[in-house]
């Protein structure tokens, strides 16, 4: 093999850097905006509770949430390898339970909006703030249950 610096390989042919591959949140968000651009519902996954991790790893519906990611030369150069469910889940790295809340037909009927899929898929994203606000919640209510105690006492 010989070596060629860049600039002599830019002779020889177009020479493009690799971008930098894509973060989890930056996967997700770029799938968000795909499906929020989807002008039409798109098919859900027929009851995967009741598949075999076998079954649930290979399939696949047209006219999914996963083909829509599929479709899209970005994700597929970063990584994505299929729109299979087993190759998104793993790329985009979802569990089984965002999985079936994002794309089973028992959650979603047989046909989900894209606005509704991009907004489940954005809080994939960020589990913290999620947990934060419900801490928050568990706080606040914690202090309201204490006023009646709190009058008695010092009232």
């Amino acid at each position: 093999m010989e070596y060629k610096a860049v600039d002599q390989l830019r002779e020889l042919a177009d020479v493009h850097h690799a971008p930098e591959p894509l973060n989890r949140a930056a996967r997700l968000d770029r799938w968000a905006e795909l499906l929020e651009q989807q002008p039409t519902r798109m098919r859900s996954l027929g009851e995967i509770e009741f598949k075999t991790p076998e079954e649930r790893r290979v399939l696949r519906v047209a006219g999914s949430p996963l083909t829509v990611a599929f479709s899209d030369p970005v994700l597929r150069a970063d990584g994505l390898q299929s729109d299979m469910l087993g190759d998104a889940q793993t790329y985009f790295g979802l569990s089984e339970r965002q999985v079936h809340r994002l794309l089973c037909s028992c959650m979603n009927g047989a046909s989900i909006a894209g606005d509704v899929a991009a907004r489940r898929i954005r809080s994939f994203a960020e589990p913290q703030s999620r947990l934060q606000t419900v801490a928050l919640a568990g706080g606040a209510a914690a202090a309201l249950a204490a006023i009646p105690v709190l009058l008695r006492l010092f009232g």
